[in-house]
């Protein structure tokens, strides 16, 4: 179990408080080892684990607590027995009917510390926002970073160069459980077909009762083979046409907001750097873990360059940057990255291999007159930094502490 410490620092503050702690993401990204490492926290600074309740609700013996009223009955009756505060730890809560409003009954009627975790974007929003309004606090975990999996691969294979650990980690992703199967090439990919076939059924089909999962799957397809592309329903549409599949755009649009409520996919705006405004159409789309899209889909070498920048763009995301694609006159930025003010600019290559190429991925960023740092970043081992744009190897620029 490795410490996780970028999660760690964030959720540390709010330990003990009496807002609700929330954890979201993909299934099996790592939520539940989060709840363990803050149990973990919580044991170091002297409290007793006689004071936790924990309940993983995809845990058949736990079926019978599967509405607000039997859960809030369960934990109201085994907190009396208890001194102290009650710290809950509620796993993969979203299987619970109506479970905000038993979970903000206990933070009013108990004194407890509360933790829930959940495969699903709408967790809190509309109605459910409402119940907790303004009392909780939500932390979106991810599949491992570069750095993260180079903890857990070295060990397995501590003679390997950074280089052929990056190539592993370009196929195999950066899902936890991947180290408990050491990386071996079948069983890992068997593994990630599973995890997605079990997204795809329980957090998209059954969730959202869809009725036409072959249309499900053919979407899934399409964005995954083209993720970090620009495409807009209608030419999907018409892509399903030419499969003799009729699909309105507005049928699509939902299918993959479907997908995206489960963290299988994320979307990207982009936005004219000129005019300030977000456009409209043609947004972009990355998946969650791209080891699922070469179990799944494969061809993760052949598409190097897309597959590179969903590491790029899941990395920006992880260190809390809201991310859109940035378009300036006929030139496009790949990501433009805020965090509450603080700008980043970055472009992703595979290779400046020839002068057209350096001339395009420098040349984005002609028209932008701000002092914010600009990156180019490529598997090429020379940098080849020039007028104040900086050019870093990729494996580098995920392993850097700081970007400035």
């Amino acid at each position: 179990m490795i410490k996780r410490e970028l999660y760690m620092s964030r959720i540390r503050p709010f330990i003990g408080s009496d807002l609700i702690k929330v954890m979201t993401g993909i299934r099996r990204c790592g939520k539940s080892v989060m709840l363990e490492l803050v149990k973990q926290e919580l044991t170091e600074s002297g409290v007793h684990p006689s004071q936790f309740i924990s309940i993983n609700f995809e845990d058949m013996r736990y079926s019978h607590l599967q509405t607000a009223k039997a859960l809030h009955d369960e934990i109201t009756a085994r907190a009396a027995g208890m001194d102290g505060k009650v710290y809950l730890f509620f796993d993969e809560i979203q299987e619970v009917k109506d479970w905000e409003k038993c979970v903000n009954s206990l933070r009013v009627s108990l004194d407890c510390d509360i933790y829930i975790t959940g495969s699903n974007a709408k967790l809190l929003s509309g109605e459910l926002a409402t119940y907790l309004g303004g009392r909780y606090v939500e932390f979106v975990i991810y599949p491992f970073s570069f750095a993260e999996f180079l903890e857990l691969y070295c060990p397995i294979a501590p003679d390997e160069p950074v280089q052929k650990a990056f190539q592993k980690y370009l196929l195999s992703g950066g899902m936890p459980y991947l180290a408990n199967l050491r990386f071996a090439d079948e069983p890992s990919k068997q593994y990630l077909y599973d995890l997605f076939n079990s997204v795809q059924l329980k957090d998209i089909v059954k969730r959202n009762k869809i009725r036409d999962v072959d249309l499900l799957e053919r979407i899934i397809a399409y964005v995954m083979a083209n993720v970090g592309t620009t495409f807009s329903a209608t030419s999907l549409a018409k892509f399903l046409k030419s499969e003799q599949r009729t699909v309105a755009p507005e049928t699509i649009l939902n299918y993959i907001k479907y997908c995206c409520d489960a963290y299988l996919f994320y979307q990207v705006k982009r936005e004219d750097l000129q005019g300030k405004q977000i456009l409209a159409s043609n947004e972009k789309y990355y998946i969650a873990d791209h080891g699922i899209r070469e179990a799944v889909f494969g061809g993760n070498t052949k598409d190097i360059d897309l597959i590179l920048e969903n590491i790029v763009y899941l990395e920006l995301l992880r260190r809390g940057f809201d991310v859109t694609v940035g378009r300036t006159g006929d030139k496009e930025i790949d990501f433009v990255c805020d965090k509450r003010g603080e700008k980043l600019y970055v472009q992703v290559a595979y290779l400046l291999a020839s002068a057209e190429t350096i001339a395009r991925e420098f040349g984005a960023y002609d028209s932008i007159r701000d002092n914010f740092p600009k990156y180019v970043v490529s598997l090429d081992e020379f940098d080849m930094s020039r007028g104040g744009i900086k050019h870093r190897n990729i494996r580098d620029f995920l392993l850097m502490d700081e970007w400035n």
